[in-house]
């Protein structure tokens, strides 16, 4: 369901960049506002503060600095409860990212940001800003068995500082987990910082974790600290670990066993202190395979291994995260509360779900928006063997305007597309600035 009571604000002098933030996080937060001008902050602040700022560091055209976005910072950190700030960087810009920090943002995401990494960005800085203690329960979804056995080896593993590594498919929530893990741990005030390895260039694998200094290669204008050296104190979450090359495991095992890193350009290392949670979608017969990862390493990260099940071993799930999804997206497209044919239902609990909840996800979304009976019915979800892609299709209602239809029609695209803006965009014949700003018109 979405939240309510948290306020969010995007601070950024692109529209465009501020639409985009702005559409996802309003799929889980009720109150997401934008502002391009921090010369406005204080009108605003001045009518309540936000508990969340998303805050973007240069306005005027041709500025690098950041002095705007550390400005509105300290604005920010001076309000008497201030809001939780996350930075919005380029990865060029990740000194500055580490700056803000020291100034008292919570957490920072590179542009163009990763939409899981955003939201869950902005669940941690409200869980960190709201009174919570340690070792609260996490908010992984279902009361099955093997979810109760996963949130209690959470609340085991999470305590101490052994290193974890989470095996599951694609789109069972490896990531949810390693939040859960961070949030329960002694570490849980600190920063919790996400890398997916694998779209890591090798050529720039060093510079990206373990910094550089300046003039250290042809476009190393400035000393920059990498990964590791931003989130020390914390977490530092290794996403895809099995699609390393082998050349670059052995230069983070090299870090992993002696606690520090040397930037590039550096004559001397720096230790750092950082908790690792890795994850991967190998299957366990190819992560002991010499060929793909390294042992030495492997032995490294598996101190604890922590399973996630795949959404057809938990299939008593499925009836509590259909009722989850449907009732989010219908009251996020305005749609009556409709319930779930029985044969419907029977279906989707024996699907295999291949995609496993991420899957569930987008299917209840396309059901809300395309379902056009009294109920749902198994067609709506789009799940049928064997057949071939729904086109997309808008239900003509009578009463339904032009806007109305031009809104249904964005919204079955973002279904069809499962949320990939350019793909709507050119299933719509439209740029993507001008789905942004639809977008924030019809309010989806």
């Amino acid at each position: 369901m979405l939240d309510a009571d948290a306020r969010i604000l995007i601070l950024d002098d692109d529209a465009d960049v501020a639409y985009a933030a702005r559409m996802l996080l309003r799929r889980r937060y009720a109150a997401v506002d934008m502002l391009h001008d921090p010369a406005r902050l204080h009108s605003v602040l001045a009518r309540g503060v936000p508990d969340v700022v998303l805050l973007d560091f240069n306005f005027t055209p041709g500025r690098t600095d950041g002095a705007e976005g550390l400005a509105a910072l300290d604005v920010l950190r001076r309000q008497p409860r201030p809001p939780a700030v996350i930075a919005l960087t380029a990865y060029a810009d990740v000194p500055l990212a580490v700056e803000a920090l020291k100034r008292g943002a919570a957490d920072f995401i590179t542009k163009p940001w990763d939409n899981a990494r955003l939201v869950a960005a902005v669940d941690a800085a409200l869980a960190g800003r709201r009174p919570a203690a340690v070792g609260a329960p996490c908010a992984l979804m279902g009361e099955s068995q093997p979810m109760r056995a996963v949130r209690a080896m959470i609340a085991g593993v999470a305590p101490p500082e052994a290193n974890v590594m989470v095996l599951g498919e694609n789109g069972v929530g490896k990531e949810l987990v390693a939040q859960a893990i961070h949030a329960q741990s002694r570490r849980a005030q600190a920063t919790f910082l996400a890398v997916d390895m694998g779209a890591l260039p090798e050529s720039t694998f060093e510079s990206e974790l373990f910094g550089h200094r300046k003039g250290a290669f042809t476009d190393a204008k400035a000393d920059r600290p990498g990964r590791f050296q931003a989130a020390r104190g914390g977490t530092l979450f290794l996403d895809e670990i099995g699609n390393m090359p082998l050349p670059a495991q052995a230069k983070l095992l090299t870090a992993l066993e002696r606690r520090e890193v040397t930037p590039i350009g550096a004559d001397r290392p720096e230790s750092v202190d950082v908790r690792i949670v890795s994850a991967t979608n190998l299957d366990e017969a190819r992560l002991f395979d010499p060929a793909v990862f390294r042992a030495d390493l492997l032995f490294r990260l598996n101190t604890i291994v922590l399973r996630v099940p795949p959404l057809r071993e938990r299939r008593d799930d499925v009836p509590l995260l259909l009722r989850h999804y449907l009732a989010l997206y219908e009251r996020q497209y305005g749609r009556p509360a409709r319930t779930i044919a029985p044969a419907a239902l029977d279906a989707l609990c024996t699907h295999p779900w291949p995609g496993n909840v991420r899957a569930l996800r987008h299917a209840c979304e396309r059901a809300v928006i395309l379902g056009a009976q009294a109920d749902y019915r198994i067609d709506d979800f789009g799940l049928a063997p064997g057949a071939p892609a729904a086109p997309v299709t808008v239900a003509l209602r009578e009463d339904a305007t032009l806007s109305a239809l031009e809104r249904d029609a964005i919204a079955a695209a973002l279904a069809q597309a499962q949320g990939n803006i350019s793909h709507a965009a050119r299933m719509l014949g439209v740029s993507r600035a001008a789905l942004y700003r639809k977008l924030d018109k019809h309010g989806i």
